[in-house]
């Protein structure tokens, strides 16, 4: 039997929203039910960076940009661009240096999804430039290699604009919520959410912290190390599990 080669991971960048009022929480989107991956779970907002995402015009519309290496100025726009389109919260600053904190248009929103309109064209008219100097990188997970659809994640985290409301787009997602992460986990365990293996891990790294501070400044000091789950057997279950030395401890799920 010959054995299929692997598809390569398609890169992906996630958007870890904190916030501390009313308590240390994050911003989390429940997906549709008709996407095709992990449809109905409730996750961070995120996505694949679209080829507009690369554009070298971002120079003029970007913060941090000679600082960043250009994959992290994509990945950067494209988490930025998701939190835009699916929770409504737009990661930037006016040119004199105040917080953006108007609302997002929702249907402007839609627009970019559905590729009818441009991310740039709505940075570029609104006259912001995206704080990619904000973000620290919080993880990294790359989807197991007998998947057919196989992503290499780069988890971004960043205090949220205070001012800013999140709302779902009722297109790619169907709910936003703010949860304390212990909050968020309880929900996955008494089944009244579905949070996907590698969101149920972060969940437990964020809960670590204390404040939306502490958590960045955690992230900041600690080392990241991608993390590529497997599939192990025992006692004739298939469980996924990742290795132990990768920053969560052991951690593992059957899934049959």
């Amino acid at each position: 039997m010959t054995l299929q080669k692997p598809v390569d991971p398609v890169p992906a960048a996630t958007m870890l929203l904190l916030r501390d009022e009313p308590e240390f929480q994050v911003l989390m989107v429940m997906r549709h039910h008709q996407i095709d991956f992990a449809s109905g779970a409730l996750v961070f907002p995120g996505g694949k960076p679209s080829a507009a995402d690369e554009a070298p015009e971002w120079a003029d519309y970007c913060r941090g940009w000679k600082t960043l290496d250009p994959t992290q100025r994509t990945l950067r726009i494209a988490a930025i661009r998701e939190a835009f389109e699916e929770a409504g919260i737009l990661l930037a600053d006016h040119r004199d240096g105040s917080e953006f904190e108007d609302i997002c248009d929702l249907e402007s929103r839609k627009a970019v999804e559905r590729g009818e309109r441009e991310f740039f064209d709505i940075v570029r008219e609104a006259d912001v430039q995206l704080r990619l100097d904000r973000l620290s990188e919080f993880a990294r997970w790359i989807t197991p290699s007998f998947m057919q659809k196989r992503f290499d994640t780069h988890f971004f985290v960043v205090r949220a604009p205070e001012r800013q409301i999140a709302a779902c787009d009722g297109y790619e997602t169907v709910d936003a919520e703010w949860l304390s992460p212990s909050k968020a986990l309880k929900l996955g365990v008494s089944g009244e959410r579905t949070i996907i293996f590698p969101t149920r891990l972060n969940l437990q790294l964020l809960a670590e912290a204390a404040s939306a501070d502490d958590c960045v400044a955690r992230a900041k000091a600690r080392e990241i190390v991608p993390v590529l789950p497997e599939v192990i057997q025992r006692d004739g279950k298939n469980i996924l599990t990742i290795p132990a030395d990768v920053g969560y401890g052991t951690a593992f799920e059957v899934i049959s």
